[in-house]
């Protein structure tokens, strides 16, 4: 009988949408033991202890990101498997109302307002624009239509993939090719040895000076001092940044005051349990048939 172990802040809510599943066979257990084959939960909580169990077979994180669990110190003895396919839409969610928020110039009409000043100059639209896409999974997939939904052309930049429909351009090694001419540059890069730093300063020099970047993958893959020249000196027109090499972002870092530049604290996309829960139940019920689960990182590749 296959025996399930949560580690997470919100335990209670999983432990009831997992248990309203009535999945068969599973026994939820309670407290550690060390009998435990399944863990589920945040991959740094799962990480402080994990190492104590010999029968271990899957791991289901619920986050998109398992750098904790990556560490090449770290058994690897099982299949881990993370949560993808839920983040797509809040992702697009937070990249669109900035990306609107900037073109409708809403803070500027905000400001008009607070001066009780009538502002009739033209906005700007989406519509026509060129954004390019980062990595296209399926965060970028999902970013990919929505931006078609707004008319807009769409770039996209993969390792050689290229199965998204809604991208009408795809590069596979030119980086700074990619970026030039882009009106909106988003990353939504894993954390790889592939991919830290791979906004460096030549990618951000061939940006327009108009361009807009946005990071919503990891803070590690931005060279943050080069991105902080480039806003300084106006290389580029501003950023969204969710994610930083450093988090909690330090005070005093030059980011928190770079001109343009709007910073959120990693909540660009937050793991709701309902969400969550439904990818652990689906991949149960493939555990159980014994059949391949989804979402499987590749201890490898880190993805």
């Amino acid at each position: 009988m296959p025996k399930l172990l949560i580690f997470s802040k919100r335990l209670d809510e999983y432990r009831q949408l997992i248990e309203a599943a009535h999945l068969p066979d599973l026994e939820i257990l309670t407290a550690p033991g060390l009998d435990a084959d399944i863990l589920f939960g945040e991959p740094d909580l799962i990480r402080a202890s994990f190492a104590s169990f010999p029968d271990l077979k899957w791991v289901q994180a619920n986050w998109a990101g398992v750098e904790p669990l990556l560490d090449p110190a770290l058994r690897c003895d099982y299949i881990l498997a993370n949560a993808r396919g839920v983040f797509g839409p809040l992702m697009s969610e937070f990249v669109f109302g900035y990306l609107l928020l900037h073109e409708r110039k809403i803070l500027q009409r905000l400001e008009a307002q607070k001066e009780q000043r009538w502002d009739p100059t033209l906005t700007g639209t989406l519509r026509g624009k060129t954004i390019g896409l980062l990595g296209v999974g399926s965060i970028g997939a999902e970013l990919a239509r929505a931006a078609k939904f707004f008319g807009m052309h769409v770039r996209g930049f993969t390792r050689s993939s290229a199965s998204c429909p809604d991208v009408d351009e795809y590069f596979h090694a030119d980086l700074p090719a990619f970026a030039s001419g882009l009106d909106y540059f988003v990353s939504v890069l894993p954390n790889t040895a592939e991919t830290r730093h791979i906004v460096n300063a030549d990618v951000l020099t061939a940006l327009p000076d108009h361009a807009i970047f946005i990071n919503v993958g990891r803070g590690s893959t931005v060279d943050e001092s080069a991105l902080v020249k480039a806003l300084e000196t106006g290389a580029i027109a501003g950023a969204v940044l969710d994610v930083f090499e450093q988090e909690p972002l330090p005070a005093g870092h030059s980011l928190w005051s770079a001109p343009n530049t709007f910073i959120t604290s990693h909540t660009s996309a937050p793991s709701f349990p309902e969400d969550i829960a439904r990818l652990f139940i689906e991949n149960y019920h493939l555990y159980l048939a014994g059949n391949p689960l989804k979402y499987v990182v590749d201890f490898e590749r880190g993805y």
